[in-house]
């Protein structure tokens, strides 16, 4: 039995994985539970273990590739394979439903040249019908189309589908800017993202210059940040003097990071407009404050997040910022690490040169506190980004205070 190995779905968001490596070799045995691969997704790198007892099988899907979810990476199967030596490992390819088992009297049949159709995805307009099973009597001419296809019009000479040629024509896309699917090939649904999309920068006039592609974690910031243009967003902004929660938060061994995030959940808690999200609906109102934090990590940004972070015990939520910060360190957070805040925090405070910044406020939330280096006064900015559909400015002006409040009395953090 030949039982497919498929990228996983990893997060809700998650679109593509990049396969990084292959822990085993076609034919090698492998067990249940065991890690055979590794995938980048947009935030960590993962295993992908093996489902059931049995060898690898190939193709296997190239390393160092972006991969669709569901899209099959290789195999598993009963007895072992036999492998070529130093066979190579083949690019993914679409995934697509199994074909059905050829007939005896098929077998016998004379072999019919394939002929490739692009049908558009569901929603297209003048869908190109699939052609039909051509009679083994009657001989098939390779079509002009399709004798042009295999050399391409693209920069890197890959191969482009009729209907996507005739559609970039009509759209007057260039072909040579359009990015080709997974299989390598640019089909109508390429060409009609790249018309959708904001126009890139036309770099033609100025110098040399390669086009890099950049890791997964910044390419899923930038979807994300993408996503968020559609907020109606205001910022208000206050200063408060930190230096009491400095000293204090050092005094209980915590991180001022902690300590500060820890004093915005329990004003989140006091004010539920601060943990409501605008949906299509309605108003999601969630039970309890989830708390993301902004990480670098160097190569990009991310927000792992402590839950209930307004009633858990500061010590309690220190173990788990001290574990989050350790799988942030070796790329090893998981989509329940990172996912699902209903209020962020980013604190650039560190960067003295940092008087004040404005914060995006992430999809899921309707606000994001902003903190910058403390002034020569001593004083330090906060900025809250907010969702203009769930707070108003005057519920914005009123969380600060209190949070300044709370920064003034710090009994809540021993």
């Amino acid at each position: 039995m030949k039982n497919p190995i498929t990228m996983p779905v990893l997060s809700d968001t998650m679109q593509t994985g990049r396969l990084t490596r292959w822990n085993k070799s076609v034919g090698d045995a492998i067990k249940k539970g065991e890690a055979i691969a590794e995938v980048e997704t947009d935030k960590a790198v993962l295993d992908v273990e093996a489902f059931a007892d049995g060898f690898l099988a190939g193709p296997l899907a190239a390393t160092d590739t972006d991969i669709p979810v569901r899209q099959v990476i290789g195999y598993i199967v009963d007895q072992a394979p036999t492998v070529a030596p130093d066979t190579p490992a083949t690019p993914a390819t679409p995934a697509t439903p199994a074909a059905p088992e050829p007939h005896a009297a098929a077998a016998d049949a004379a072999p019919v040249p394939a002929v490739v159709a692009q049908i558009p995805a569901q929603g297209n307009a003048n869908p190109v019908p699939v052609p039909s099973q051509a009679s083994p009597s009657a001989p098939i001419k390779q079509s002009p189309v399709a004798e042009s296809e295999k050399s391409g019009d693209h920069a890197d000479g890959v191969r482009i589908s009729p209907y996507a040629r005739a559609l970039a024509a009509d759209l007057n896309l260039d072909l040579q800017q359009i990015t080709p699917g997974a299989d390598g090939v640019i089909h109508a649904s390429q060409v009609l993202a790249a018309a959708l999309a904001p126009q890139d920068v036309d770099l033609r006039m100025g110098p040399p210059y390669q086009i890099e592609k950049p890791s997964a974690l910044r390419a899923a910031v930038a979807r994300n940040m993408s996503a968020t243009l559609q907020t109606p967003t205001f910022l208000i902004s206050s200063r408060f003097n930190l230096s009491a929660l400095h000293a204090t938060a050092k005094t209980a061994k915590l991180s001022f990071t902690l300590a500060l995030g820890r004093a915005c959940a329990l004003t989140v808690a006091e004010d539920p407009w601060f943990n409501q999200v605008w949906t299509r609906q309605g108003l999601a109102k969630r039970q309890r404050v989830d708390l993301g934090i902004a990480v670098d990590t160097g190569a990009g940004l991310i927000t792992p997040v402590l839950r209930d972070a307004a009633v858990r015990p500061s010590s309690e939520l220190a173990e788990d910022w001290r574990i989050l910060l350790a799988k942030v360190k070796s790329g090893r957070l998981l989509p329940e690490d990172y996912q699902g805040a209903t209020f962020y925090l980013s604190n650039l405070g560190i960067f003295p040169e940092i008087e004040r910044f404005n914060a995006i406020v992430p999809t899921g939330a309707a606000a994001i506190l902003a903190v910058a280096a403390a002034g020569s006064d001593g004083l330090t900015d906060f900025t809250l980004s907010c969702d203009h559909r769930v707070i108003f400015g005057a519920d914005a002006a009123r969380f600060l205070q209190r949070l300044g409040k709370r920064l003034e009395d710090l009994s809540w953090l021993t």
